[in-house]
């Protein structure tokens, strides 16, 4: 280390004293030269106390001036530095730690330096030491190191936390093991909530691994107040025993999160976010279009928040680094779209950030493009936008009119869409530090270009802002490092895109720039000052090249650079001015001004108040809408908040005896917790209230009755909601948020022909006119908003609009050059990726065009499919046959198309099916051709009797892996009905069910799965197939399965009936028969319910064959249909709710002016009266999940064209809540049920499966708690149940699979697949696609042959000709997964990442925040390798900080189990 000292200028000393009495002098400079660039180089906050660490050698130096000289730490040994922190609540604290158990402390911000020691060394995580923000507590330091128990070559790790109370001055003590982070639930400044001052939270494995490495599903989030000695709980964030599968943990503001991954079953790794404000009562963050903003693994980042909203930015395309900001509600829970197309990279750091000390100021950038990066995988195109009002409103930053020349722009900034000003962002940091602003108020600098889009950085300019990004003017060409000093009175700037010798200042607020030269020529690489800006004072880091070193200028360098002596005065109250924080338009946030007192532009003096941080000034506003949120029990809809039922109130408010009495209740508002507004508007004011509408005492039961002007004709909620959507005859739409209620019409002015949800996102809906305005939803109808599509809605019979599953993909099919005589009137499509905002055409002369990608379809997520017409002429509306219908598959949005079939009849979408109805051009002869990914198709095979060309079909759901179609076999005049077919699991060969089952003259088909437990199923089956040939009439009976249509069997009837009584039929030919799908009026009354498994309800009779409608009672089954008993007369609508706690049945024969209740699941019914005046009620809704205790009667008055709407309230009939324990069955409110009680075969599918249910008599509210996972208890060996027959064969009288007489089996499949030993011939029997089963009797595998080809050799073979290579990088691999864990979560602060000097540090530093299988073995081996050579002189390629962004923004991290 060397040091060199220049002054300025050398003038005598009389000139210079009389040159003081008029200006000021010029700058000072010493250099000091380093072997390396740093790995860490800060200042200690508000002292001139700086850190150097060269990792590389591994030593620290110390500057007690600014940097001005040097000297390395006394009493840490030279090559022992390998990690150094500060303290980031006590300035005079920083720790350096070291490979070993000895490690370093200072008291005095560097001047001396003390050991002490620790069991273990630092485990390999970002940050090993957690800290307490109360500074009467700050030696309050958690310690997170690796324990290793070696054997041999190998080693068993895992971390354990330690805790120290007085900064490592005590003996540390272990507080757990087993731990992924442990954190201080004070460990922000701004989570000021009450609570215990030693509250740790700790993500921890609940069970310990004698391997190292543990399922996820054991990771959970513990506390603790007093070091987990004694205090030790498990967090249930509100779900109990779910809250399991947690990756990380951190306190954002004040807000403490936890991400943890859904582990329910059928997820595909998404998270949940928790959020607490006083860290007991913790609540589900809830995103809009919630199917698309699901966050993924690696997939959104927490960003930097404010104490009224947390900002998290999420993945919502997985082929690119694109996102969406989402910001919350004051209490973290709800969030809305900010700003779409956000710009990330790989490493999960996103291009936003907040303007430091100015209140809503923020800058992001966008992928422009993003289109045809999707798509195409194009470069990024990037805009930058700005925010003035926290993220409601984003707009492109307005270019200067001139560049630092005078010259014009080549582009007219007026036309901000082409030509506006961009800027490098976060993720190409260019120093420390924040990117463009700094304690220094107002002031703003950064990189960038003027023009449509961003340029490279080398080709990028420098620019400033005074006035916190409203204005810019470019102060220099180039890139340039830059840093503000002195409260912004002092700015500097130096050259980024080569050496140079100059730095360039400006002390007038960049109006003019003063040059100063070096006595080095370097490559600039950082440039800091003290952290608040205040200094006069500053570091420039550089490189020289090797031909400008010399014996005193070594290859790296710091220049310390003192402004000092550049103004003559310290400036005095006339030169400072009151600043506004924000543009007019946005001044007043979160109900107040901001504004700061700032050096005039032209007085020439300086600040000189070093250490104070600038003091911000707030004048209240007077309160508007935008300062309220929802109170409590109250949710937006549109500019209203709404109750989501009855209010409740304190005890003794009301008197239960008067009914007209009133009290004084919620507006519905309340101001937004911080806000400060004073006066104006007054929406928090309590209003008046009956008693009558407030929270009945509980056991009582309460409705609310609304007439509508005409007939419903359509209604539906919003999954996941409470809100729904009503339109009626006379075209009018009503929407109810708190589930009927009360209700409102978002757009009463407009006539709708139809409403859509979003398939794929609960709560986006559309509402679709006559014209081509359509109005849409993101929050669940909120708020709606409206836009304009391409065309008007089609009137072709087509679905009006397509979704995705990336939500903001629509695809719009309307009505084209219909007007006037319409001679070429036709449905064209159009597609959209931002949800209606910008359309692009698809295809014309269409009758259907669809996305080919679904939830469970695996194609590419930019393909179209079309069903298209040849001739592309004339009006559509005269098309025939002889025009025929092609399927054409588009990728890259259609842009690249090709016809895969000459002529369709049609296509559609089921579970992981893609089935389309083909035929020869010009012939009748229909096929069937299946595909799973949208693009190779295969084509079904039918039984010899049974050919789709032939004969009708329908095909029926899928979700056991297979396809069910039922074929017509009838043949008109005669009544229809036809066979049950069933697919292999690729859907490519059918097989038969069973024959002559039920369907009507629309194919609809009595057909229907159980939900919730797989591979039940209910039919009805003509029995009189022959005569009703010929009669016209058919006689039903029903049938269920109970493996997945393998066989059928009738129902068992009950032995008594609802009043106690036999029934008249006793013999073998009686059983009981269901009214079925083809009979109902809402197809959405389903037997069962999602909530609760096993429970079923249906209209039926016990008899011979199925009576009519009229003539049928109501049963119910609690066991999947394995028994049964009549629940009450008369046939009934009726309705689950929640999780069948509670039953509700209405009379569905005639009308009536009562519901029957049931809390026992139908052992005792009661009634509750609603009218004095009896309805015909036609639906029974609730919420889909059927978790709710509300319901909606929706009917009409007898001889009226009105409806009627009855709201009832069954949430007081108790107030217990339904305990449920895994642990202790038997000892809550749940039993174990499993359908296996009821069947002769133990298994079904191949295991033995247990469910929760609720105990039958158990009085409780279930409500929206997570229910407990099935239970596989055992896998079973494979029995003839588990098996049906193959293509060609069916079961003979002796349920023996036989072949179709004059057909041939198929051959047989030689293929080897995954490394398969043997393969077997074909039998006449094949395994049901859903079965698990393992061993036992194999009735689908004929004789044994041995696999060619590469199974031909031994195992022995194969260790050696393919293992032994790889056998070193797999052990390097292995051992540091065992010694590192990766296979825990961390959390990750943005500024401990990678050195901004080493390219390829960032893969290897942020290993530990990617799932360890994503870059693989290999790439696990390479960073062992690179940690050893590490240690032996390459440590500057794994800085373990990264360029600071902020101190707020945190990046939620994890990996995955093994």
């Amino acid at each position: 280390m060397i040091q060199r000292h220049r002054s300025a200028v050398l003038l005598l000393f009389f000139y210079l004293s009389c040159l003081l009495l008029v200006s000021g002098q010029k700058p000072e400079h010493t250099i000091t030269s380093f072997q390396n660039l740093p790995a860490r180089l800060f200042i200690f906050d508000d002292t001139e106390s700086v850190l150097y660490h060269d990792s590389i050698e591994g030593n620290v130096y110390v500057s007690l001036d600014e940097g001005k000289s040097w000297k390395q730490a006394d009493g840490i040994p030279k090559g022992d530095a390998a990690m150094v922190i500060e303290h980031p609540f006590n300035n005079r604290y920083a720790f350096v730690l070291t490979a070993g158990s000895k490690h370093y402390r200072t008291a005095d911000r560097g001047k001396t330096w003390q050991h002490f020691e620790l069991p273990i060394p630092p485990a390999v995580v970002s940050r090993p030491l957690s800290f307490h923000s109360d500074p009467a507590k700050y030696g309050y330091i958690l310690y997170q190191g690796t324990y290793c128990n070696k054997k041999g070559w190998d080693a068993i790790c895992h971390d354990e936390t330690y805790y120290t109370k007085e900064a490592f001055g005590d003996e540390p003590k272990r507080m757990l093991k087993d731990t992924s982070r442990c954190q201080f639930a004070h460990s922000s400044k701004d989570f000021k909530v009450d609570v215990p001052s030693e509250l740790i939270f700790c993500v921890a494995f609940d069970t310990s691994s004698d391997s190292g490495t543990h399922s996820i599903s054991s990771s959970r989030l513990f506390s603790s107040t007093d070091f987990f000695d004694k205090d030790r709980a498990v967090e249930d964030l509100g779900i109990g025993r779910d809250a399991k599968g947690v990756i990380a943990f951190a306190i954002v503001s004040k807000y403490a999160v936890v991400a943890l991954k859904d582990l329910s079953r059928g997820n595909e790794g998404e998270m949940l976010l928790y959020v607490t404000l006083d860290a007991k009562t913790w609540a589900k963050a809830q995103f809009p279009h919630a199917s698309s903003a699901k966050l993924k693994e690696n997939a959104y980042t927490i960003m930097e928040s404010t104490t009224w909203s947390l900002a998290v930015d999420v993945v919502l395309q997985e082929r690119s680094n694109i996102g969406t900001l989402f910001m919350s509600n004051s209490n973290g829970t709800f969030f809305v779209e900010s700003l779409k197309d956000t710009n990330r990279n790989e490493m999960g750091f996103v291009d936003y950030e907040k303007l430091y000390g100015v209140d809503g100021v923020g800058m992001a950038n966008i992928v422009a493009n993003a289109k045809d990066v999707e798509g195409r995988g194009q470069p990024k195109q990037l805009k930058t936008m700005i925010t003035f009002d926290d993220g409601s409103n984003w707009a492109p930053i307005r270019a200067p009119s001139k560049d630092s020349e005078g010259r014009p722009f080549h582009c007219n900034p007026a036309d901000v869409d082409e030509c506006s000003l961009h800027f490098h962002s976060v993720t190409t940091p260019h120093n420390f530090g924040r990117i463009f602003s700094s304690p220094a108020p107002g002031f703003a600098m950064g990189v960038g270009s003027v023009g449509e889009s961003l340029l490279p950085y080398e080709e990028s300019d420098t620019f400033l802002s005074t006035d916190a990004g409203v204005t810019w003017t470019m102060i220099r060409q180039d890139a340039h490092k830059y840093e503000f000093g002195d409260k912004g009175s002092i700015l500097v700037v130096i050259n980024d895109e080569e050496g140079t010798d100059t730095v360039r200042y400006s002390l007038d607020l960049g109006k003019t720039w003063n040059k100063y030269e070096l006595d080095v020529k370097l490559r600039a690489r950082a440039l800091i000052t003290l952290p608040d800006s205040t200094s006069q004072k500053f570091i420039l880091l550089g490189q020289v090249a090797k031909r400008h070193q010399s014996k005193d200028i070594g290859r790296v360098v710091i220049v310390y650079l003192d402004f000092s002596s550049t103004r003559p005065r310290k400036c005095g109250e006339d030169d400072f001015e009151k600043w506004y924080a924000r543009p007019a338009k946005t001044e007043c946030l979160m109900g107040h001004k901001q504004w700061y007192k700032r050096r005039k532009a032209d007085a020439n003096c300086y600040v000189g108040d070093k250490y104070r941080d600038p003091v911000e000034h707030e004048e209240d506003c007077p309160c508007t809408k935008e300062d309220y949120e929802c109170d409590y029990n109250y949710i937006r809809n549109g500019a209203e908040c709404v109750p989501v039922g009855p209010e409740p109130i304190p005890a003794g408010v009301c008197s239960p005896n008067d009914p007209v009495q009133t009290y004084q209740g919620s507006s519905g508002f309340r101001k937004i917790p911080g806000n400060t507004c004073k006066g104006g508007v007054e929406l928090d004011k309590p209003v008046e209230k009956k008693c009558s509408q407030a929270q009945p005492q509980e056991g009582d039961i309460i409705h609310q009755t609304f007439e509508f002007k005409s007939l419903i004709v359509q209604h539906a909620y919003f999954k996941d909601s409470t809100t729904i959507l009503v339109r009626l005859q006379d075209q009018t739409i009503w929407q109810s948020s708190n589930e009927g209620y009360t209700w409102r019409q978002p757009r009463p002015d407009e006539h709708f022909l139809a409403f859509y949800h979003h398939k794929y996102s609960s709560d986006r809906a559309y509402l679709i006119t006559d014209s081509s305005q359509y109005y849409y939803t993101t929050d669940a109808g909120r708020t709606w908003n409206n836009l304009k599509a391409p065309t008007p809605p089609n009137t072709f019979g087509g679905q009006v609009l397509r979704f995705h599953p990336n939500s903001d993909y629509l695809i719009w099919t309307g009505n084209k050059d219909c007007e006037g005589s319409g001679g070429n009137c036709h449905a064209a499509s159009y597609y959209s990726r931002d949800n209606g905002r910008n359309w692009n055409p698809v295809e014309s002369y269409v009758r259907n065009c669809a996305w080919t990608k679904d939830k469970e379809i695996d194609a590419d997520p930019n393909e179209i499919l079309c069903e298209s017409y040849r001739d592309k002429k004339g009006s559509q509306i005269h098309f025939t046959r002889s025009n025929p219908l092609q399927l054409v598959v588009g990728s890259n949005f259609f842009a690249k198309r090709s016809m895969m079939f000459d002529q369709v009849v049609g296509f559609a979408k089921f579970s992981e099916f893609l089935v389309v109805a083909s035929s020869e051009l010009g012939g009748h002869s229909l096929e069937l051709q299946v595909s799973l990914d949208g693009h190779n198709f295969a084509t079904g095979k039918f039984p010899a009797n049974m050919h789709p060309e032939t004969h009708a079909y329908t095909v029926l759901e899928s979700s056991t892996n297979s396809l069910f179609l039922h074929m017509t076999m009838s043949e008109p005049p005669s009544p229809y009905w036809g066979n049950l077919l069933k697919s292999n699991s690729n859907g490519t060969y059918f097989g038969l069910s069973i024959e002559n089952v039920n369907r009507d003259e629309r194919g609809f088909v009595d057909f229907e799965k159980m939900i919730g437990l797989d591979g039940i199923a209910i039919i009805n089956i003509v029995a009189n197939a022959r005569e009703a040939a010929v009669s016209g009439r058919k006689l039903l009976q029903t049938r269920i399965t109970h493996n997945d249509g393998s066989t059928w069997k009738p129902l068992v009837p009950p032995p008594l009936d609802s009043q106690g009584k036999k029934y008249e039929c006793t013999d073998t030919k009686c059983a009981l028969h269901l009214h079925g799908y083809t009979e109902r009026l809402d197809p959405r009354a389903t037997y069962s319910s999602p909530s609760i498994v096993g429970l079923i309800m249906a209209v039926g009779n016990v008899g011979e064959s199925l009576a009519p409608y009229t003539d049928s009672d109501t049963f119910l089954s609690r066991d999947g249909g394995f028994t049964w008993q009549e629940v009450h007369k008369d046939a009934h609508l009726w309705e689950f709710g929640d999780s069948g706690s509670v039953l509700v049945m209405a009379n569905d024969e005639e009308p009536t002016d009562h519901v029957l209740f049931s809390t026992n699941e139908g052992l005792n019914w009661r009634e509750y009266k609603f009218t004095n005046e009896k309805i015909r009620i036609r639906f029974i809704v609730t919420v889909p999940s059927d978790t709710s205790r509300r319901f909606i009667l929706m009917g009409n008055h007898p001889r009226t064209r009105a409806s009627v709407a009855v709201h009832v309230d069954f949430s007081a009939l108790t107030s217990k809540q339904c305990v449920l324990s895994v642990e202790d069955p038997g000892h809550d409110d749940f039993e174990l049920w499993s359908p296996s009680e009821e069947r002769e075969e133990l298994c079904l599918f191949g295991r033995q499966t247990l469910y929760h249910r609720r105990v039958r008599d158990s009085n409780c509210i279930v409500g929206t708690k997570t229910k407990a996972e099935t239970r596989v208890v055992k896998k079973c060996e494979c029995a003839k149940v588990d098996f049906e027959c193959e293509f060609n064969h069916v079961k003979n009288s002796a349920d023996e699979c036989v072949l179709v007489p004059g057909t041939s089996p198929l051959p047989n499949d030689d293929s080897c697949r995954n490394d398969e030993e043997f393969w077997y011939e074909r039998t006449p029997y094949r395994m049901i696609p859903y079965s698990s089963c393992e061993g036992g009797k194999r009735l689908d595998r004929g004789n044994e042959h041995r696999c060619p080809g590469f199974s031909g050799h031994s195992a022995f073979f194969w260790l050696f000709v393919l293992l032994v290579p790889f056998a070193f990088t797999a052990l390097v691999g292995y051992y540091y997964y065992r010694r590192s864990g990766l296979a825990r979560g961390t959390i990750r602060l943005p500024g401990d990442g990678r050195s901004p000097y080493a390219n390829d540090s960032g893969i290897l530093e942020n290993l530990a925040s990617v799932p360890w299988f994503i870059i693989g073995l290999a790439g696990i081996a390479w960073e062992w390798v690179i940690s050893s050579i590490d240690r032996t002189g390459f440590r500057s390629r794994r800085g373990y900080r990264d360029l600071r962004v902020d101190e707020d923004a945190q990046i939620l991290r994890f990996e995955d189990e093994e």
